[in-house]
């Protein structure tokens, strides 16, 4: 009797731990309004579509193996996080491999340029370095990177909407006629109903009962109305129609499978270049804005959501250490993603949970035929998609109330948008170093809070 009540004690903890485990992934996964968080699910693809698109038709990148583990990874990294966490290309490695010709940089160059950010992403967050650099970088140089990488959306939105795109050659190639089925006025119909819809993506507070006349009450059920209407996904899906109405041909070069998995092979020649061109400038921005902005932008968003920047460098890691070796695409956590997502109605895990297995099923059925599609979707459409998700991230600088705040975040904005962000991170904590020497020892010195200090 005594051994088998011991061995219930043992038996006890382990049911309590994964009963908890499941209940966590299960409130991670629970969506808070099933149409809104649809409709969040569409707020990443105005970055993602682009730069898979233009890295599938520039160098031949395997999209059905890519949208299968992209799918997963969205699956696990919201069902761990509960919060509609992003999984973005790598940008630096993917304009590098736009750039380049494939002799130089091609497929067995960008996956080893994963593979060794990934390696290094994962080494410093199983470490604790990532979390200690975290801590110790003063709040307004963050706020300058996601202001900068905001604008920087915004403006490439701007661009989408303008300008007509070859993304195989990442750039424009004349102005977009104003009508036609990816015309100006269609882009800016489609931005003008998301603001109708969306506003300026304040929450708004119910009346109280019997306070007003009905006919305020009947103004607000219609708005209440209106900001249901799930517009990204509407959006979205006017954007696949449009694609084959463009070119009905497409149907036919629809193929049902998956794309058959191989083994990159990676020479020593494809190592070297591969880190030299594509992690050397990739890690920066994916420590600033893939770990350090996301974490706290979801700091800002979801304060009930507890999770260390050294886990999230270590789930990026693991994306690519993993993937990478398959051909499926560099990929990151993003804060322009994560605001996007939030803009449009995601609000739990279950969003990009739901975006994940969407690219998991496409990627199992239709594999690499979707190139097709995509090639044919409206990029004035995107752009719409683009411009808001960049306008959420850069409205996280908003909080910045002091001159010395502001002045950091500005400065460490405006380099980062005439060079890049690791230059902008550089020039912002040399600049908040220089002020907090000027003023130490002053009765009041300038109020230049780090994020320790916010979260204390």
């Amino acid at each position: 009797m005594e051994s088998q009540s011991q061995s219930g004690q043992h038996q006890t903890p382990k049911r309590s731990r994964f009963t908890g485990m499941f209940h966590k992934l299960k409130t991670n996964l629970v969506f808070r309004s099933k149409l809104a968080e649809i409709n969040g699910a569409m707020g990443d693809l105005g970055t993602y579509i682009p730069i898979v698109l233009a890295l599938t038709l520039a160098k031949d990148l395997d999209l059905g193996t890519t949208l299968i583990f992209t799918g997963i990874y969205n699956a696990i990294t919201g069902a761990v996080y509960g919060v509609p966490m992003p999984v973005q290309p790598m940008k630096s490695i993917a304009a590098v491999a736009i750039s380049s010709t494939a002799e130089d940089f091609g497929i067995p160059e960008i996956m080893a340029a994963g593979i060794c950010t990934g390696g290094i992403l994962f080494v410093l967050g199983i470490s604790g370095l990532m979390q200690l650099v975290f801590n110790i970088i003063p709040l307004s140089v963050v706020r300058g990177i996601q202001l900068s990488q905001g604008l920087a959306f915004a403006m490439s939105a701007v661009k989408y909407i303008r300008k007509e795109q070859n993304f195989s050659k990442s750039k424009s190639v004349g102005d977009r006629p104003w009508l036609g089925l990816d015309g100006l006025v269609l882009a800016l119909v489609c931005v003008l109903f998301i603001i109708l819809v969306n506003g300026d993506g304040e929450e708004e507070e119910e009346e109280e009962e019997g306070d007003g006349s009905r006919g305020r009450r009947r103004r607000v059920s219609i708005r209440k109305v209106i900001a249901n209407v799930p517009s990204a996904l509407l959006i979205f899906l006017l954007g696949v129609v449009l694609a084959f109405i463009r070119k009905p041909s497409i149907v036919h070069g629809i193929k049902f499978g998956p794309s058959k998995m191989k083994i990159v092979r990676i020479s020593k020649k494809a190592w070297k270049n591969g880190f030299l061109k594509g992690t050397v400038p990739q890690l920066p921005l994916s420590v600033l804005n893939s770990v350090v902005a996301v974490c706290k932008l979801s700091y800002d968003l979801f304060p009930e959501k507890e999770f260390s920047a050294a886990s999230v460098s270590m789930t990026v890691g693991l994306m690519n250490i993993v993937g990478c070796w398959f051909g499926a695409m560099p990929t990151c956590h993003g804060a322009g993603g994560l605001a996007g997502q939030y803009k449009f109605g995601g609000r739990s895990g279950g969003c990009v949970a739901l975006l994940g297995v969407a690219k998991l099923v496409l990627g199992l059925v239709l594999g690499g035929s979707l190139v097709g599609i995509l090639e044919k979707f409206p990029v004035g459409v995107l752009g719409a998609l683009l411009l808001f998700a960049g306008i959420e991230l850069a409205m996280a600088a908003r909080d910045m109330n002091t001159k010395g705040d502001a002045f950091v975040m500005l400065i460490c904005t405006a380099v980062s948008l005439g060079s890049n962000a690791a230059i902008g991170f550089v020039a912002g904590i040399l600049l908040y170093v220089v002020l907090w020497m000027r003023n130490y020892g002053r009765a009041k010195p300038i109020s230049l809070p780090s994020q320790s200090d916010e979260h204390a």
